[in-house]
Parts: C-alpha cells; structure tokens; sequence
C-alpha cells in the first residue's frame, strides 16, 4: 500500500456533531455527516490506500447509520469506476455493532474485511469458493491466481474470476498479477 491511515470513527463522530460526550451512531443526517467527513479525508489518498475504520469507542450504531457510513462509503470506492484504490478495514466492531452492520452488508451485497481479537475475518455475502479464495491468499501473501488455484486445487480460470470480483469488492488487493489479503499486506 502506497498509504496508510487510521480513521476513529468515535473522534470524527465527536467534530462532526460538536458534542464530547456523544458516541453512538445514530440517526441518518448523523451518519451522513460522519460520511461526508471521512470521504473529505479520503479524497487526499493518492492510487492505493489502505483505511482502517476504527468502531471501538462507537457505543452502538443503528441501521440508518450503518447504511450511510459503510455501506455508502465502501460501495463509493469498490470497483473500477471508484474515486481511487481505497481498501478498508473495519476494527472494533462489537456484538452491539453487528446487528446493524450485518443487515446493511447483506442487503447491499457488500463485503468487508473486519480485524478482530483472533486476526482478521471477510464478512457480509460471501459465497464458499470466495472464502477459500481469500483464506488462500492470506496464507501464501501476494500471488498470482495460478498459485491460489494450486493452493486449493481448482481452475485456475475460475480462480482468477473469483480473485478479479473480490478485488472489485476491495477485500483483496492487486500487485500487477498478484494479489494480497486486505490487512495481511501493507507494504
């Protein structure tokens, strides 16, 4: 990754409403606003960037929040036609978070890389082959489709279909013909 950058989404939450004590994600004016105040961030990323979007001190979030601040955000910079090669990574997401997080995902057919305790994890509508793809790639670091295929024996064809659509989906990363797990790869 040309660029890193970590983003507390309690702190933008806390200069976007003006108030110290507020921490919940409520409401969908508010996450619109947290919205607009991170794609202004985002909008000084050069080519590839990663983004780590940091929900541990976010109390809870609704749905309508959830929608605006990462559906919205990863549908704006997933596939080709996005304002730049931003990849994100999503920390903290609690079990007060999940309920939210999880219908917007998969009612938008959304995935999304989430760092937990235990490393990280894809989450949202994924099918089987696209989670043996992506765990194949975290294993072997940046490859080429044709060594993922080997890893988990399949088509390479087919692999390289599934690899280009979870990069469209911006979980994975690519490195010419290789590709990298988004939050295995930040060099």
């Amino acid at each position: 990754m040309r660029q890193s950058r970590h983003i507390d989404l309690s702190a933008v939450l806390k200069e976007t409403i003006s108030c110290e004590l507020y921490s919940n994600l409520v409401t969908r004016p508010t996450g619109a606003a947290v919205r607009g105040a991170i794609e202004r961030l985002l909008s000084e990323t050069e080519s590839q960037a990663l983004t780590v979007i940091d929900m541990s001190q976010v109390s809870m979030i609704d749905f309508s929040c959830a929608d605006e601040v990462i559906a919205k955000l990863v549908m704006k910079y997933s596939g080709e036609e996005a304002p730049g090669e931003v990849y994100f990574v999503f920390r903290g997401i609690g079990d007060d978070h999940w309920i939210a997080v999880e219908a917007v995902l998969e009612r938008h057919g959304l995935a999304v890389v989430l760092e937990t305790r235990d490393g990280y994890a894809l989450a949202g509508p994924v099918s089987e082959s696209e989670i043996r793809a992506w765990d194949a790639v975290r294993l072997l670091g940046p490859a080429p489709a044709v060594a993922v295929a080997q890893e988990i024996a399949c088509d390479p064809d087919e692999m390289e279909r599934t690899l280009e659509d979870l990069w469209r989906r911006r979980v994975l990363v690519k490195l010419g013909s290789d590709y990298a797990a988004v939050g295995h790869f930040e060099g």
